[in-house]
């Protein structure tokens, strides 16, 4: 027996029946794109340049197909919205749930702010991609549709009623993104859907655009992406470069020199440095990483540089439930992103005054 026929609040809806819908292409002008790109040569949305990443090394170059950070954003009264997606099928991560892997979720405008309205989970059997449907109340009202953490996307078509409204969602209050650097927690492993990610939170929280380029596992200081970064307009940059450092030497050897090769392209820019967030749990290296960092910090800060910040990882997880904030004992819970969140809003929220 199957757990929907148990529960039918587990059951996935894949068979879009919905009479009078139009179908819209996401890269159509009537929607807004953040964070991600479409290359028209690869067939499918990016999030850098294809070249760029391949400069970078080859684990840049496959984890850009990755679209985590990417959001389609738009208004529209629709009383029904439904998503197709193409893609090709990757094997689901044993510690990390479809729906962040794979799926996609909407928020909404409320008076309350921007809040959680529906996840988009892919099926378990899909093959070439998925649909997924459901009904609105019908109000006119700001929609942001956020794209998958762990995968790619080929194609993204959008169902609306025919005579629904479609206008462009509200600006974010910055054009020019933040731009958050660092490894797998950064693209948002484990988030159990793909606006839980910390860098989520903080958008909702306070308005801002941003960029993802978290990179799992292949995070590294590299020439070319600091070269690439560099080329960016930013409102703010997140250097959150530890983790996938292999050991001590190579973070010593390399998060200094990568950090004066953005500040030297980039001289009133704020910029906040993190550690990593598990640092307590794993002890020992890990704190000693955090010291590392925060002595670069302070030897920066005594240098004079104004428009510096840094937020110590290891004390992120601290309160309540702190040992259930990862789900391996590195990649954060929900509950892990919230906490990340929230120890790095003050200090973006003086960078974004700046």
């Amino acid at each position: 027996m199957r757990i929907e026929d148990i529960d039918p609040n587990l059951k996935i809806e894949t068979d879009i029946n919905e009479p009078d819908l139009v179908w819209l292409d996401a890269k159509s002008a009537a929607f807004s794109l953040y964070g991600i790109s479409y290359n028209e040569e690869k067939g499918c949305y990016v999030r850098l340049p294809v070249e760029i990443a391949e400069s970078v090394s080859p684990s840049v170059a496959n984890l850009n197909y990755h679209t985590s950070g990417g959001r389609l954003r738009f208004r529209t009264n629709s009383s029904f919205i439904g998503i197709r997606v193409v893609r090709k099928p990757r094997i689901p991560m044993g510690h990390m749930t479809l729906c962040g892997q794979s799926g996609f979720d909407l928020y909404r405008e409320t008076e309350n702010g921007e809040v959680h309205y529906k996840s988009f989970v892919p099926p378990h059997n899909q093959t070439d991609g998925y649909s997924s449907p459901f009904k609105t109340d019908g109000v006119e009202r700001d929609y942001t549709l956020n794209f998958p953490l762990y995968d790619g996307v080929q194609e993204l078509y959008i169902a609306l009623k025919k005579d629904a409204i479609l206008k462009p969602a509200a600006p974010y209050a910055n054009d020019l993104p933040v731009v958050f650097y660092g490894s797998s927690i950064t693209q948002g492993g484990c988030a159990s859907r793909p606006g839980t990610l910390y860098q989520g939170h903080l958008c909702r929280w306070l308005n801002l655009n941003y960029y993802n380029l978290g990179f799992s596992g292949a995070c590294r200081a590299e020439d070319a992406m600091a070269d690439y970064i560099n080329s960016l307009k930013m409102k703010a940059f997140v250097y959150d470069f530890d983790h996938n450092s292999p050991n001590y030497d190579f973070l010593k050897e390399h998060h200094l020199p990568f950090f004066r090769k953005i500040r030297a392209a980039h001289p009133d820019l704020p910029i906040l440095m993190v550690s990593a967030p598990d640092a307590k749990i794993h002890g020992g290296m890990f704190m000693d990483r955090r010291d590392l960092i925060r002595s670069n910090y302070e030897l920066l800060k005594a240098e004079g540089d104004e428009n510096l910040w840094f937020v110590d990882g290891s004390a992120m997880f601290d309160g309540d439930a702190e040992l259930e904030c990862t789900v391996d004992g590195t990649h954060p819970t929900d509950l892990g992103f919230y906490r990340m969140a929230q120890a790095m809003r003050p200090a973006l929220e003086e960078m974004l005054k700046k």
